[in-house]
């Protein structure tokens, strides 16, 4: 199984999904190392990202989770996923082998997290764009960025223990 911890930049996808790979004895991979230099530059210049330039990043990110899917042992991605349609290509032919779960936050909350980061790309600036991108997904668990970590990692596995 794959499992997609989306949301907004800050919300703590990496955090949890370093975690939860722990947990699970898998691998953990960051959806940001695949971006292209070009889309790095964009977002360190302030500019959001449009759908054609995720395109070769969600390609890319859509083969690596058809090659994980078959693997053994569990494998975690943390990765924005903002839109219904990314989610569906990151999806691919892999069905219910692919879990996502979104990291929900305010973006109060938000806001200052990437305030405090000292080393990543994204500028606070960008956040109201990846909001307003965001569409919430329908078929996803649920948590709340809020919460300490310790409680998202329970909820997270014992959700799983489910699937």
């Amino acid at each position: 199984m794959v499992v997609v911890i989306m949301g907004v930049s800050g919300s703590g996808k990496s955090t949890l999904g370093e975690l939860l790979a722990k947990e699970l004895k898998g691998r953990f991979f960051e959806a940001d190392d695949y971006h292209p230099a070009s889309n790095i530059k964009k977002m360190m210049a302030g500019e959001p990202l449009e759908d054609a330039d995720r395109a070769p990043w969600l390609s890319i990110l859509a083969h690596n989770i058809s090659k994980w899917s078959k693997q053994e042992g569990g494998v975690v991605l943390a990765c924005s996923a903002l839109k219904r349609v990314y989610r569906h290509q990151l999806k691919g032919k892999n069905g219910g082998s692919v879990c996502f779960v979104y990291l929900q936050g305010e973006p109060e909350l938000i806001k200052q997290r990437l305030a405090n980061r000292k080393s990543h790309f994204m500028p606070v600036s960008l956040l109201d764009s990846q909001y307003s991108t965001l569409q919430e997904p329908k078929n996803a668990l649920y948590i709340s960025a809020s919460l300490p970590l310790k409680q998202q990692l329970g909820k997270l596995v014992l959700h799983l223990s489910k699937v």
